[in-house]
Formats: structure tokens, C-alpha cells, sequence
């Protein structure tokens, strides 16, 4: 079930970022923060999708951590986009949570499924 809701959150997630990204650029003039959190956001969903069809277990938990990577640079380039004024607080707190709950669902994931679970012994 986790894996389903990562699946669309993350999806949805990289929707808005790309929306944040264009209101950035036009309105803002905010260019280099707003692209590395395009990068970090939209790879999330990427590297979630990538891990399903996974060659190998372990393979499926590199990606997934991949993503939680990914989700926590994104919480990094909001925040700086926050303290910095490129976005208000009500921006800021219409976007940042589903960040964190992304963070979450991942943490979730990974640690039902622990890569020593998935390594083959001999």
C-alpha cells in the first residue's frame, strides 16, 4: 500500500515543482535555486517509478533511497527559497509538508524493507 501512495504522491509533488519552477522564473527572476529544486523535485517520482521495475531487490532499495535523497535536497532548496523571500509563508507551507510526508512514506518503505533482507546468502 505505502508503495501505491508513494507512487502518486510523489507524482503530484513533481506536478507542483514544476509550477513553482515556472512562477519562479517568470516572476520572480529566481533562476539557479529553482532549477536545482526542479531537478531534486520531479526526481522523486523518477527514481519511486525507476525502483519498481527494479532488475534486483537491492536494486529496488537503491532507488528508494535514491528518492528519500532526492526528497530531503527538496526540503533543502524550499527552505533556502523560504529564508530567502523567493517564497512567502503561505507558499512555503502549502508545499513543504507534502515534502516531509514524502521523507516519510520513503523512511516507511525502507525500513520494512532493509537491504539485508534482500541480500541471497549462501
Amino acid at each position: 500500500m505505502k508503495e501505491s501512495v508513494i507512487n502518486e504522491k510523489s507524482k503530484e509533488f513533481a506536478l507542483r515543482i514544476i509550477k513553482l519552477y515556472k512562477y519562479l522564473c517568470d516572476e520572480k527572476h529566481e533562476y539557479v535555486i529553482s532549477k536545482q529544486l526542479l531537478r531534486s523535485g520531479t526526481s522523486i517520482g523518477a527514481n519511486v517509478r525507476e525502483a519498481k521495475r527494479g532488475q534486483s531487490k537491492p536494486d529496488f532499495y537503491s532507488k528508494m533511497n535514491i528518492a528519500l535523497k532526492e526528497a530531503d535536497e527538496s526540503a533543502y532548496w524550499l527552505e533556502l527559497l523560504h529564508e530567502s523571500g523567493y517564497i512567502d509563508d503561505k507558499e512555503y507551507n502549502g508545499i513543504y509538508p507534502d515534502c516531509e510526508q514524502l521523507i516519510k512514506i520513503l523512511v516507511a518503505i525502507l525500513k520494512t524493507k532493509p537491504l539485508n533482507s534482500y541480500l541471497i546468502t549462501n
